[in-house]
């Protein structure tokens, strides 16, 4: 077996994760000494660790050791997890570590990553999909959190840190000096504008279309599983709200709303208060970076940082 090598940063992990020859010995390893003997081994290469699929039946994730808290995340989530959820979600097969590195053999859900279909899919279809996706966020945060906060620092300090490097990280991204003008002044509200300290429920930050399966019956189509609980953390509820809508409502009404009568919001409107709420949580969100907002054209509409609000939870009329 070869050794797990000794990692110094994110990119000296990346370039090892980039030559196969070198961690498909310690794949074949861990996967034998577990009983597995994959003949079919194929990569994710859009994940941040090293992931595998085995066999189209199993998947390993490898953690280096640079990302411990994303495997203590994962593998406190899913255990906790595991038959509290409507929607299907991966479940332990084994655990390991070695020299500082830990991996998860976990089940392979049935189902079409989002981020394949969800272009292709009817108006009528994302709208029904994306209330499915805000009722299963909504399941999730009405479960205790218990200890699955307990290796990230907590909602308040969480966003003091944002606070204190969100000027500057927008930025370095080339934020404009308008809407840089704008976000000192959305900033200034921020404590008083996002709850810091009301009970926190289970966020993912993390509902992208990758990591949301999607399965089809005769047309129509349903959320068939949830996947990567790596940044698993606990907060306010409505931040895990904005992937969905940054990525898949494309500022759109019926979407939006959709998202939010699943979630629980009355018709699912979003008013004056809640929309500043999102809004400061979408430029202090830990991936925060509006270049990838997917609404076409949003920035020849954005006059001023806070239309953006108003752009992506539009309202009925």
């Amino acid at each position: 077996m070869a050794e797990l090598p000794d990692i110094a940063d994110g990119a000296d992990f990346e370039g090892w994760r980039s030559r196969p020859n070198q961690w498909l010995p310690l794949v074949h390893h861990i996967a034998r000494e577990e009983g597995i003997n994959p003949t079919v081994l194929s990569q994710f290469g859009n994940s941040t660790n090293l992931v595998v699929d085995l066999d189209d039946k199993l998947i390993l994730k490898l953690f280096p050791p640079i990302y411990r808290t994303q495997f203590v995340s994962e593998r406190n989530a899913l255990r906790y997890l595991a038959g509290k959820m409507d929607v299907p979600i991966p479940s332990i097969k084994a655990e390991g570590e070695g020299n500082g590195w830990n991996w998860l053999i976990i089940t392979k859900l049935d189902g079409t990553a989002g981020s394949m279909v969800w272009p292709l899919l009817p108006e009528e279809e994302k709208e029904r999909l994306l209330e499915q996706i805000g009722g299963a966020i909504s399941s999730m945060q009405a479960l205790p959190p218990a200890d699955l906060g307990t290796c990230r620092p907590s909602w308040r300090d969480f966003m003091k840190g944002q606070i204190d490097n969100c000027f500057e990280h927008h930025r370095q991204l080339g934020m404009s000096p308008g809407f840089l003008s704008d976000l000192r002044m959305l900033l200034a509200d921020a404590t008083s504008v996002i709850p810091l300290d009301a009970p926190p429920v289970i966020l993912t930050g993390d509902w992208i279309p990758q990591n949301i399966l999607l399965s089809e019956d005769r047309g129509v189509w349903k959320l068939a599983g949830i996947i990567d609980f790596g940044d698993v953390m606990t907060g306010w509820g409505e931040y895990d709200l904005l992937a969905p809508t940054a990525f898949m409502c494309a500022g759109l009404h019926g979407r939006t709303q959709s998202l939010l009568r699943g979630y629980g919001v009355v018709d699912g409107e979003c008013d004056g208060a809640m929309r500043r709420r999102l809004l400061t949580l979408t430029l202090l969100h830990a991936e925060s970076d509006l270049r990838k907002v997917d609404i076409d054209g949003w920035e020849d509409r954005a006059t001023s940082l806070f239309d953006l609000g108003d752009i992506i939870w539009p309202s009925a009329n």
